[in-house]
């Protein structure tokens, strides 16, 4: 599909890359990872055509389509939500314009024998050929699932595009790509502008996709549900592992402890030689044998340890000062902007020392809800804090909370307590979140957006709060930042009260969860896992309950059509249930069987990673490792799509026993 052959890339004469070769084949599900600066968006653009390389070749096979979805775009589009989505079957509504067109000539003309006529016959030919190479049915059907999946509601999709937000434009961008099904789709940190269930929507897309991608992301869960393959940029090379990124982890760490235990062998080595050196270079007896190592040592190809990117600092939050046992309270409290409700009645209490996530849709009003707590006033009821509560806010923008006319380091330095009052020890904490040495004396007025979030993040680190109330913490942070944030929060004694999309960021960190839906809040006991799993099962179960209606009113509406007796509706209508119930059991029976022969597979493979002479084969065992994750995704995967295939029969057989029920 794409070959890349010696790609270097750069800008004012460095190289961001150099010498880099891959190729990506039909199915190949990439994660492009590296550092910030490591070029991964360059690469990205040099795939898709926007940047010319510095040397190297890019070649595709011939008539690749490929879809690009970058990090921000601009929209200068007048159309509705609906109307700019359907776009990306331009090319199909086009053939079928001419074709209508064609038709209503030949069906004018009456020069049957003229060559022009011919013409016209030979033309409308090729159109139909052309368009029985793409599915043309149901393009309003296909757009409207893929703009809810999004998180567009029905009411949306007449609205220009120009009243969404620059993060709703971006997922318009994306349901056009996803809508083309191009043969390979680049994609710069898709989940950016993603809330919970749209990400989840997207990796169950993802899963039968027939086509290839590449993507750059920050979300570690994403990654793994959707990879299968990993390409890391580090030190201008390109290392590449046919494995997701939480496998690519465990490689990565075992090929930089072969890197150490080389160059320390290397270390020993130089240093021997330039001993040698050093003793016997003035000597006429050794002199030249001296000159001779000094010769070979100049052509030692250095080893380099790849610099890449680790959790190892550990940052803490000050201890938090004892709050009351409530430390915040909710009560009727309800919040509007002119006609638009974002939410009724809401009533919760949060306690000390409760890690607490706030998860819903975007719009559903989980941005408001904490600007409340930092003392926003609400449409109705009251919100108020607990006894000694001191409160750390971070919020989506941060431009009104730093000091502009500050330096990067002065806005830590300035209020920085006796512990953290040390350079070295604000310059770490600084790097932690991306600062290097250039940035720390930057003013903060000159700061991109994203540089300013990161700032604010690491000033909550030296006040000692003892509520933390966190909108979207992790929108502009890498992973290794993240890790490195999620790590002191896990830590902080204080209580939590975070906003986020990000699934891996909150595992293991909350214990009670606030869903954002249609004007309500609801209180969810128990861990970001346990919720997720309950939603997917609901979100799957009136999936199906929603396309079982529209079948029935389809069914309805061409039965009304046809006007057949009642009897006959009825039969019918019940011949064809019961044939697509007799479809879906040999369905569930054949993915059984795919489960049981996985099973066994895995099960004959764990024996053999038993065996103890593996200890002294290292490859074989690794090679074995990889063969078991591959047979355990798969298993995954097929155990998940019999689980739905239940679902879907469940439904199925109580449609047939209410609605056919003698």
């Amino acid at each position: 599909m794409l070959s890349v052959s010696g790609l270097t890339a750069g800008f004012s004469g460095r190289d961001i890359f150099s010498g880099l070769n891959f190729q990506i084949t039909a199915k190949d599900r990439v994660g492009l990872i590296g550092k910030n600066g490591a070029g991964k968006s360059t690469l990205l653009k040099l795939v898709y055509g926007l940047m010319a390389p510095t040397e190297g070749s890019i070649v595709f096979q011939p008539n690749i389509t490929v879809g690009y979805l970058p990090q921000e775009i601009k929209v200068n589009s007048e159309k509705t939500i609906v109307d700019e989505a359907k776009t990306a079957f331009d090319h199909i509504l086009n053939l079928e314009k001419e074709i209508k067109e064609i038709e209503v000539q030949l069906a004018e003309r009456t020069d049957y024998e003229s060559q022009s006529y011919l013409d016209l016959i030979t033309r409308l030919t090729e159109l139909h050929e052309k368009l029985g190479l793409h599915d043309a049915s149901d393009i309003d059907s296909k757009t409207e699932r893929v703009l809810k999946g999004l998180g567009f509601k029905p009411a949306d999709f007449k609205r220009s595009i120009k009243e969404f937000s620059g993060g709703w434009q971006m997922r318009v961008e994306l349901a056009k790509i996803l809508l083309s099904m191009p043969d390979l789709i680049l994609l710069d940190e898709p989940t950016n502008h993603l809330d919970i269930d749209s990400i989840m929507w997207l990796e169950d897309f993802f899963i039968n996709y027939p086509g290839a991608m590449m993507m750059v992301s920050h979300d570690k869960m994403f990654l793994d549900n959707v990879t299968n393959r990993t390409l890391e940029i580090v030190n201008r090379k390109m290392y590449d592992y046919k494995a997701n990124y939480s496998k690519f982890l465990q490689i990565r760490e075992e090929r930089i402890q072969i890197q150490l235990a080389s160059k320390k062998n290397q270390d020993q080595y130089i240093k021997q030689q330039e001993r040698f050196i050093e003793r016997f270079k003035a000597k006429n007896t050794k002199a030249k044998q001296a000159q001779s190592k000094q010769k070979q040592l100049e052509k030692v190809e250095r080893i380099e340890i790849d610099d890449v990117e680790t959790s190892a600092i550990k940052i803490n939050f000050p201890p938090a000062p004892r709050s009351g046992d409530k430390v915040l309270i909710a009560k009727e409290l309800s919040k509007h902007y002119e006609e638009k409700k974002v939410f009724n009645h809401a009533e919760f209490e949060i306690l000390r020392g409760e890690k607490v996530a706030f998860v819903g849709k975007n719009g559903m009003g989980k941005t408001t809800m904490v600007k409340l707590i930092n003392g926003l006033k609400p449409t109705m009821g009251e919100i108020n804090l607990g006894h000694n509560v001191k409160l750390g806010y971070y919020a989506q923008i941060q431009e009104n909370t730093l000091n502009a006319e500050e330096t990067v380091f002065e806005t830590l330095d300035n209020i920085a307590t006796d512990e953290w009052r040390n350079v070295s020890r604000l310059r770490g904490l600084l790097g932690a979140f991306l600062f290097g040495a250039e940035e720390i004396d930057k003013k903060v007025k000159v700061l991109s957006g994203g540089e300013k979030s990161r700032l604010a993040i690491a000033k909550l680190l030296l006040d000692p709060y003892n509520l933390l109330v966190l909108d979207e913490p992790t929108n502009h942070l890498d992973m290794s930042s993240k890790e490195i944030l999620k790590n002191a929060l896990n830590n902080y004694d204080g209580t939590l009260i975070i906003v986020s999309h990000d699934r891996d960021f909150l595992q293991g960190l909350t214990n009670k969860t606030y869903e954002f839906i249609d004007g309500k809040v609801k209180e969810h006991l128990g861990t970001i896992d346990e919720f997720l799993d309950k939603k997917k099962h609901e979100n799957f179960r009136s999936f199906e309950l929603d396309n079982q209606k529209k079948q029935a009113e389809q069914k309805a509406k061409k039965e009304k059509q046809e006007k057949p007796s009642e009897q006959k509706v009825d039969y019918q209508a019940k011949k064809e249930l019961e044939k697509e119930i007799r479809q879906l059991k040999k369905d569930v029976n054949n993915t059984e069987k795919k489960v049981e022969e996985k099973e066994g597979e895995l099960a004959e493979l764990e024996e053999k990673m038993l065996n103890p002479d593996l200890m002294n084969d290292p490859e074989k065992s690794k090679q074995l490792a990889f063969q078991h994750g591959n047979i355990q995704k798969e298993l995954d995967q097929f155990l998940s799509r019999w689980e739905k295939q239940l679902e879907s029969l469940s439904a199925l057989e109580d449609q047939l026993s209410n609605q056919f029920a003698v």
